[in-house]
């Protein structure tokens, strides 16, 4: 039988004060959909008004509904436990429980597929964190965070900051009495300019749980990305009481612009090892406890990379293996990024011969040459059309201090090019070419496509998991 977790200390620690290590993964892509997970250019918003000009509102929601049923059910929980695993972190938007158009209005329909998660989650003793991953007015630039722009307008609008401590009293008051639920994670990835804006919301958001659960564990991302506290106040302790804070600690080696292949070395070992221990360093300075919501490297695909790929990808087992060991180490708890996408991070993936993959075979090549989604792009194809734009702003505004603009060093001129110039402008542009693919389409045959995402249709990626359940059984010894 579950019982509240909490924390103690730097642990976490169940109701006999036991120390609980959460091991699990991140279910993305669901009810926060992603592009690289499920194969859309640039938001969640931008795919739904197109599909809905192209089948009409009803057939739309009727589709993406029964993506929702079909993307994660209790099969799915019962190979996720058959891992060893205990914890799904569940990213979630906001959009699912309240309109722009009707702030401050829980819809009716919004915990329907969330409930059903959180209960076949319990079902089979796995813990679940609530990941808020899209905020009103995006709390970073992310394509994550759904609003189609760069810049960060939670920010910036009180408004929007309102309408989330409102949205999370709710949600709270609906989960107060699941113990299963391990906690709240209040914001996935913020990018605060001024970093004491978190800070205030940070306040503000836990009263409002705090509210109307008192038990539930809270867990605060650090700013930029997770990656930066160094705005938190000093008395995090004792201001907010059972709550963790979440660092995302993806390594570089993991990715295609990796500076060098994984050799295991000694100095790649030290490299990995330090930059872990540099987002967690002022937490550990003063006692608090630690949680990895997001990490993991990405993996190469046959039909992309050709006869390199199995060696690729033995190369990121290995680092995945190194991190674990980190880890355990430090009986960190941690969420591997990702449980489920079309073949590119999750632990499971839609197979080729689906429905759904199928229709988007030749899409899906053209996304990958185009290098439009931001996870892990490979530009190799039109590096070419976009260094002239970096090597302009580099000749006109010289000064390298004048080219570090919020979020630096997360976001180099490079990095900001791509976001506004490929994810961006060139995502937007390919949204409705997505779209199209269901012209004609009825209900029977949006269901054979969202079927495809059902658990007994998807692939294995057995080196990712063989990783997992050798170190999930020793996580919490």
């Amino acid at each position: 039988m579950a019982s509240v977790l909490k924390v103690s200390g730097r642990k976490i620690v169940d109701g006999s004060g036991e120390e609980v290590i959460l091991r699990g993964a991140g279910l993305g892509g669901w009810m926060t959909m992603e592009n690289f997970i499920t194969g859309y250019p640039g938001c969640e918003f931008q795919i739904r008004e197109a599909l809905a000009e192209v089948l009409g509102k009803e057939k739309s929601e009727y589709f993406f509904d029964r993506f929702l049923e079909h993307f994660f059910a209790e099969p799915d929980a019962a190979f996720f436990k058959s891992l060893g695993l205990n914890c799904i972190r569940i990213a979630i938007s906001y959009r699912y429980f309240e309109d722009d158009m009707k702030p401050c209005v829980l819809k009716p329909e919004g915990f329907k597929h969330l409930d059903r998660a959180v209960a076949a989650c319990a079902k089979h003793g796995i813990y679940t964190i609530l990941d808020m991953h899209t905020a009103p007015g995006g709390q970073n630039g992310g394509w994550h965070s759904d609003h189609g722009d760069h810049l960060s307008s939670f920010w910036t609008h009180k408004d929007f900051q309102d309408r989330l401590v409102w949205l999370w009293t709710e949600v709270a008051r609906h989960y107060k009495d699941e113990k299963w639920i391990a906690g709240y994670n209040v914001m996935n990835e913020p990018a605060d300019p001024q970093h004491s804006g978190l800070v205030t919301f940070y306040d503000r958001v836990y009263a409002g749980i705090q509210s109307v659960d008192p038990n539930h564990m809270l867990f605060f991302d650090g700013n930029t990305f997770a990656s930066d506290f160094s705005g938190f106040p000093d008395d995090a302790a004792t201001r907010w009481p059972n709550a963790a804070y979440a660092i995302h600690d993806y390594s570089l080696f993991g990715f295609p612009r990796s500076p060098e292949p994984y050799e295991r070395t000694d100095e790649q070992r030290r490299r990995m090892r330090r930059s872990y221990e540099k987002k967690r360093e002022w937490l550990d300075e003063r006692g608090l406890c630690v949680w990895n919501g997001e990490w993991g490297p990405v993996y190469a695909r046959e039909e992309y990379d050709g006869e390199v790929t199995s060696a690729v990808n033995e190369r990121r087992y290995n680092v995945l293996n190194d991190q674990l060991e980190m880890y355990r180490k430090d009986r960190l708890s941690w969420s591997i990024w990702l449980y489920k996408d079309i073949g590119f991070q999750g632990m499971v993936y839609v197979s080729r011969e689906t429905p759904y993959m199928a229709l988007f075979k030749d899409y899906l090549h053209k996304k990958y040459r185009l290098a439009v989604d931001a996870w892990g792009a490979d530009d190799r194809f039109v590096r070419h059309i976009y260094d002239p734009i970096v090597d302009l702003i580099k000749a006109e505004v010289p000064n390298e201090a004048d080219r570090r603009l919020y979020p630096y060093p997360i976001w180099t001129l490079e990095r900001r090019v791509e976001v506004l110039a490929r994810n961006i402008l060139l995502g937007e542009y390919m949204v409705r070419e997505w779209a199209e693919h269901f012209r004609g389409l009825e209900k029977p045959d949006l269901e054979r496509l969202a079927e495809s995402f059902k658990f007994e249709n998807c692939m294995l990626r057995d080196g990712l998991n063989r990783v997992l359940r050798a170190h999930a059984p020793t996580a919490s010894v």
